[in-house]
């Protein structure tokens, strides 16, 4: 069959201004199975190149495309341009297979087939297993419409019956990570993706699933239990990126790719002694940083540049509440560590996990100052309705963006008690404002002796000031169209149904 990926056209300032824009993954995963068993597969990478509707539309019907598969790394906040390009598509060309997968449709699948005719299938879950069978299946029955199909042996996917929305049994987790390949030649040009002004930049997956259990965070549900590749063959794929495609930076899409030490020991010994003349960049866990103190030269080693931390916030009684499993000694002791082996260090900081006032916006500053990071990456809480704390948040507050296409962790979405949406952003802002002009980081990045790290410092502030600014324009502009209405959380667009938690 003629199969035709597509990255929803989700536009964002941190891609377009801040770090680049990254390769859609997910996609590229379900394309290396679809084209092993030799179906026809395009990707349209619709958010890198600005796509409107209409090309996205002009692009299937050029390529003759049967079926359309439609995702982003966003999820939530691409769900309403997915729709959108779903509904286009099906305008066009009414015999097209739409199919939906990611985060957001997993859980919300029987709000999306109940609401949405432009959605034919959600795939829930992983999909590269999926996708195979699903397919398999259409092209059995391919003389016959979607709705007329019987899809009831496909497991992990949802669908209609009859115009029933109708769950399949929920797939196992795929236990062999490397079984499916990725479909890296989808990608015509490499130099859409660059990152951090280290050149071509690629992303790449060592394990799936995290054993932490926090309250704000869906991803230990979605992969259900934690797994990895082969360590050599993960390498060896790294080495091909780099010789093959010149690629030079690397982003681990892991949740938790330190959770075993001894298998993540290996995996940097064995990237160290293939000493590739790349740049890591990953999302590690503070404690597991400290843990792994005696390690940190290999990781220094395997090329690592930056490290993202979700520190989250500054005091030990939030993270009890949100489960994190880790302390702010932890965060204050990690940022050193790594220091001390010339790796810099990306702060999360998440407003709105605690009721936030002028009083808690103080003393994240004060906290952020003390375990100085060489960045803070300001991010609100966004409540996801099949995480705890969302699920909770949504019954108990009130929603003030319903777009959900803002649902980016950099947009406020709940209301505050004690300030306004406009107070609140202003607060953050000077947060962040105080937070990267300080003279002792200034000074770092003045005086740092390091050339590398001097240079990714000076491009990291540079382009995060970028993001900051156009960030209070989008503010300032957004306050002059309308006077921000609080919407009452209700609705099944914000409420998890009882069977979504089973993927």
């Amino acid at each position: 069959m003629r199969i035709a990926l597509v990255n929803g056209p989700l536009q964002s300032a941190v891609c377009d201004f801040g770090v680049g824009h990254q390769m859609p993954l997910g996609l590229l995963m379900i394309g290396g199975p679809l084209l092993d068993h030799r179906h026809a597969v395009t990707l349209i990478d619709a958010a890198r190149h600005h796509l409107s509707d209409d090309e996205i539309v002009r692009r299937v019907a050029a390529f003759g495309a049967e079926v359309v598969m439609i995702a982003h790394v966003g999820s939530t906040s691409a769900h309403s341009c997915c729709l959108r390009v779903l509904r286009a598509i099906k305008a066009a060309l009414p015999e097209i297979v739409t199919v939906y997968g990611g985060v957001h449709p997993t859980y919300h699948y029987r709000a999306v087939l109940g609401e949405h005719p432009e959605v034919d299938i959600v795939v829930r879950g992983e999909g590269e297993a999926t996708v195979i069978e699903l397919v398999a299946t259409l092209e059995q029955q391919r003389t016959a419409l979607t709705l007329a199909c019987d899809l009831s042996s496909v497991a992990g996917i949802a669908w209609r019956r009859a115009g029933v929305v109708v769950a399949n049994a929920a797939r196992a987790p795929i236990t062999d990570l490397d079984a499916y390949r990725i479909g890296w030649e989808l990608i015509e040009n490499w130099d859409d993706y660059k990152a951090f002004g280290l050149g071509r930049a690629a992303v790449v997956q060592f394990s799936r699933g995290c054993p932490h259990t926090c309250t704000y965070c869906g991803q230990w549900m979605f992969w259900r239990h934690w797994r990895h590749r082969d360590i050599t063959r993960f390498v060896d794929e790294l080495a091909m990126l780099h010789t093959t495609h010149g690629v030079r930076f690397f982003w681990l899409a892991d949740e938790n790719p330190t959770t075993i030490k001894e298998v993540w020991r290996q995996a940097l010994e064995e990237i160290a002694r293939r000493n590739l003349p790349i740049a890591l960049c990953g999302s590690l866990r503070a404690q597991d940083i400290v843990r792994d103190a005696d390690i940190l030269p290999l990781y220094q080693q395997a090329g690592f540049a930056y490290v993202l931390m979700g520190v989250e916030t500054v005091t030990d009684d939030t993270l009890g509440k949100i489960h994190k499993g880790s302390s702010v000694d932890d965060a204050y002791q990690a940022v050193r560590l790594l220091r001390q082996h010339h790796i810099l260090s990306i702060v999360d900081y998440i407003f709105g996990l605690e009721e936030e006032t002028p009083r808690t916006l103080w003393r994240g500053l004060r906290g952020l100052l003390r375990y100085d990071g060489d960045f803070v990456n300001a991010l609100y809480i966004t409540p996801h309705a099949w995480t705890p704390l969302g699920h909770q948040q949504l019954k108990a507050g009130t929603v003030i963006e319903a777009n959900t296409w803002k649902w980016d962790y950099r947009h406020q979405v709940l209301a505050v008690k004690h300030l306004t949406p406009t107070q609140l952003f202003i607060g953050v802002k000077l947060v962040e404002l105080c937070y990267h002009l300080t003279p002792r980081r200034l000074w770092r990045i003045l005086t740092i002796r390091d050339r590398t790290q001097r240079r990714l410092l000076r491009y990291s502030l540079w382009h995060t000031s970028l993001v900051y600014w156009y960030e209070i324009v989008e503010f300032a502009a957004a306050r002059l169209r309308r006077k921000q209405k609080p919407v009452q959380a209700s609705g099944q667009q914000f409420v998890l149904h009882p069977r979504a938690e089973t993927v």
